[in-house]
């Protein structure tokens, strides 16, 4: 009976389990679950526990471990299980940078600044987090970005142009087209670069740059050459052509253009251009003084063009002014003296020219009929000494046709001669050459004769001498038998064949042939066929 009993008790006991288990699942599965979607983050904020106390985080703090307040620590997506008793859980979106944009990021949690500064050195977490309060220096390019919204506040800069007056400050997703640079200007000192506020000498080359506008403001400049005139204004018809008087020159409207009175009296007018421009390394200077090319054009180009015109026109008459040798000196004193003003002030100048000068039409017309009365008489003695020259032309081409023929016939002459000269001894040569021929013939017989009885005395003392050994041979031979019959049967038993066979047989009284059919043949007979 009370084995029954506690076995019931642990029956209980391991339902209850069962039931606590399920519930404490059921618990986190559907209170303490929190899914974060993609693109999202999860901010967590510790409230502390219920009974007994948390210190808190300091103002303006993210809370660290075992602190009440928001951890600076985000989860990414997915599932999360954290107890809404103890955590504030809030769902918040990643921070987006398109192409072509900015993020400009205030921290909101750490240490004030010292006084006067408003950038804050840092990134968004790791061990190069910021740690004061303000703008972060660095700005953050394209992308997707995790940032605790307690802690930092992005702004979303694309292109901003300020204006001040004609000038244009150019901050954010900044881009310097080819043939520009970007002049930069700190608002701020940059003590971890050693740079201080203002106008940088160090320009941006062409290309696409992230500018904090809080830190940074870029001027565009365009380099190279550039183009001012100052023109004189023509008078047109209702059609709106040009006029002119009876010379061709153009008619033009009073005090237009830079006009000035010569030294003998007389109103002159006259086109200026300039080709000047801005050099890369000159370019801060620019901006520091003047603001823009705007404002060099406006400033120095213009005011310049017609003071050293005026200085250097007023000095000389109208009638120096018109002729060619003094009005060559006037340009080039003109562009001397002009590009000595850029040069102080940083602006390189191509070149300064004085296009057109309109001189009055009663100063004009007597010189001008003086020139052309001048180039007439210049023009009948150019006409009378071309006539000379064609003369003596002409008498010199007959000069040379006779001297090409004389040179001709002469070539010939000497043609014919170096002919018959080399033949000659193209002659000479073949002579010479057959009687060496026929003597070099003479000596090759001489000496075949010579070889033909060298030959024939060698081939009879050579058969002599083999004769001669020969019998030596045979006399030795003989000595060394003792007698000739010795030697002869020597040979004759070296000329037997190896093969024979000889055989030795008894004959008894009376001839051999008798004897012959009671001994076996010596040579076997071939059976006859039956």
């Amino acid at each position: 009976m009370n084995l029954r009993r506690h076995k019931s008790w642990i029956g209980l006991a391991f339902s209850g389990l069962w039931i606590l288990g399920g519930l404490y699942i059921a618990f986190l599965w559907f209170v303490c679950r929190v899914y974060v979607p993609e693109g999202h983050s999860l901010q967590l904020r510790y409230k502390g526990p219920l009974v007994l106390t948390a210190p808190e985080a300091a103002p303006n703090r993210l809370a660290a471990e075992g602190q009440v307040g928001v951890r600076a620590k985000m989860k990414g997506p997915g599932r999360h299980f954290y107890n809404p008793i103890y955590w504030q859980r809030n769902v918040v979106p990643d921070v987006v940078i398109l192409p072509g944009e900015i993020g400009v990021v205030t921290c909101k949690v750490g240490d004030s600044l010292p006084q006067g500064e408003f950038l804050v050195e840092g990134d968004l977490d790791g061990e190069n987090q910021a740690i004061h309060r303000g703008i972060l220096r660095k700005v953050f390019g394209p992308g997707r970005y995790r940032a605790n919204p307690y802690a930092f506040e992005f702004k979303i800069v694309k292109r901003e142009v300020k204006k001040f007056g004609n000038q244009e400050k150019r901050s954010g997703w900044v881009e310097i087209p080819t043939g520009h640079v970007g002049v930069v200007t700190l608002q701020t000192n940059n003590a971890e670069a050693g740079l201080v506020k203002g106008v940088q000498s160090k320009v941006l080359q062409p290309g696409l740059y992230p500018i904090n506008p809080s830190e940074q403001q870029i001027d565009v400049i365009n380099v190279g050459f550039n183009e001012s005139s100052i023109a004189v204004s023509q008078q047109v018809d209702a059609q709106g052509n040009s006029l002119h008087d009876e010379h061709g020159e153009p008619l033009a409207i009073q005090d237009t253009g830079i006009n000035f009175p010569s030294n003998d009296g007389f109103d002159i007018q006259l086109d200026f251009s300039a080709i000047w421009g801005v050099m890369p390394e000159n370019a801060a200077q620019i901006v520091r003084v003047f603001g823009n090319l705007e404002a060099v054009e406006q400033k120095v180009i213009e005011p310049q063009s017609e003071s050293i015109c005026r200085n250097n026109g007023s000095k000389m008459g109208a009638i120096e002014l018109l002729i060619g040798e003094t009005r060559e000196q006037f340009q080039t004193d003109v562009s001397d003296d002009f590009m000595k003003v850029l040069a102080d002030k940083k602006i390189s100048m191509l070149y300064g020219l004085v296009r057109h000068i309109y001189i009055p039409k009663n100063v004009r017309e007597p010189i001008q009929r003086g020139y052309v009365s001048d180039e007439l008489k210049l023009t009948r003695d150019e006409e009378t000494k071309t006539a000379r020259i064609e003369a003596d032309l002409r008498e010199a081409e007959r000069k040379v046709d006779l001297e090409a023929e004389r040179v001709q016939v002469e070539t010939e002459r000497l043609r014919a001669g170096v002919l018959a000269e080399g033949e000659k001894e193209a002659k000479e040569i073949a002579a010479e050459t057959e009687r060496l021929v026929a003597q070099i013939d003479r000596e090759t017989a001489e000496l075949e004769a010579q070889r033909s009885v060298l030959l024939g005395r060698a081939t009879a003392e050579s058969k002599q001498m083999s004769a001669e050994a020969t019998a030596d041979k045979f006399r030795l031979a003989v000595q060394a038998f003792g007698s000739p019959t010795a030697y002869n049967k020597w040979e004759f038993a070296e000329q037997l064949p190896t093969s024979l066979d000889l055989k030795m047989f008894y004959a008894g009284e009376g001839t051999l042939w008798t004897d012959l059919n009671n001994i076996q043949p010596t040579l076997p007979v071939k059976p006859t066929s039956k």
